[in-house]
């Protein structure tokens, strides 16, 4: 039976905007969990994922055969998405959160970039000024600074790196992060039953409350992409391409208003270039979804 297209549209809006707004909130977790130490918690993060995705994966039925190749692919994009989910931690936990919304801010551009580098993608103009101004926002704010925001740069680069991988890999979105998972799992258990044996850990020794925070791990990385995979089977990519904004925008204005982190005006001019670079990035890609460009 064909699925009305007006139908399958909205849910697909329903599960994009589930998605984006709970990444865009997700820091309000990361925080009521920050005494517990990030390479913990990122174990845990894997310990509880893994078998609410293998759920995922046999209720979609997403498991196709792969290739050597494939899982050799798997275990790079397994690295990176570790070491992103490190990283953005590592963000939260010391608040700079901020710095990660910038990070996801200039993910896409840093895509368009690495693209072109090893697909051999060509860049519109548009898309020039727009990686221009990221790169002048970006090194004000490192002359500000007086040093690189490497936690923007490292969620952008290894996200991007990330995405350029997996392209390359034909497997379901939920199917390759699941063997992504299952790659790191034997160091994830390792580590989260050492650190309980030796009295260091959190889990089952920090009170109920802690507990459960760690579990709730498992639903915060896989619930959402579980609707991001839903949305992105249902809308076009240049709908996903506008909403994905949604997250770092919420995640900037909660490191401002909730957080209270420090937004003075070096890192106004700075976020000033790359706002512009987002609105020169969206207004291009309007532009040329309705051949006026």
């Amino acid at each position: 039976m064909t699925q009305d297209p007006q139908i399958e549209r909205r849910a697909g809006l329903a599960y994009g905007l589930a998605a984006f707004l709970f990444w865009g909130f997700a820091p309000i977790y990361f925080k009521a969990v920050a005494h517990v130490p990030a390479i913990e918690l990122l174990a845990h993060r894997i310990v509880w994922a893994v078998p609410m995705l293998a759920v995922f994966v046999w209720w979609q039925r997403a498991w196709r055969p792969l290739d050597r190749r494939a899982f050799g692919m798997l275990a790079v994009s397994a690295l990176l998405i570790g070491t992103n989910w490190l990283v953005y931690i590592i963000a939260i936990q010391t608040d700079r959160l901020l710095e990660a919304s910038l990070g996801y801010y200039i993910n896409p551009l840093v895509s368009m970039v690495l693209g072109m580098i090893f697909l051999r993608e060509r860049l519109r103009p548009f898309q020039w000024v727009a990686v221009m101004l990221a790169v002048v926002g970006t090194g004000w704010m490192t002359w500000a600074q007086g040093g690189l925001p490497w936690i923007a740069l490292v969620l952008a680069f290894t996200f991007g790196f990330y995405g350029l991988v997996r392209k390359t890999v034909r497997a379901e979105s939920l199917q390759g992060l699941f063997i992504e998972t299952l790659m790191l799992a034997p160091f994830a258990y390792a580590g989260v039953a050492w650190l309980y044996r030796t009295g260091q850990g959190h889990f089952l020794q920090a009170g109920i409350s802690t507990d459960l925070l760690l579990v709730a791990a498992g639903i915060v990385t896989t619930v959402p992409l579980y609707w991001f995979t839903q949305a992105t089977r249902r809308l076009p990519l240049t709908t996903i391409g506008f909403m994905q904004y949604l997250a770092p925008s919420i995640a900037f204005l909660l490191a401002v208003f909730v957080f209270e982190e420090p937004f003075g005006g070096a890192r106004l001019v700075a976020f000033t270039f790359i706002w512009s670079a987002v609105a020169v990035y969206l207004g291009g890609i309007l532009l040329a979804q309705k051949h006026l460009y």
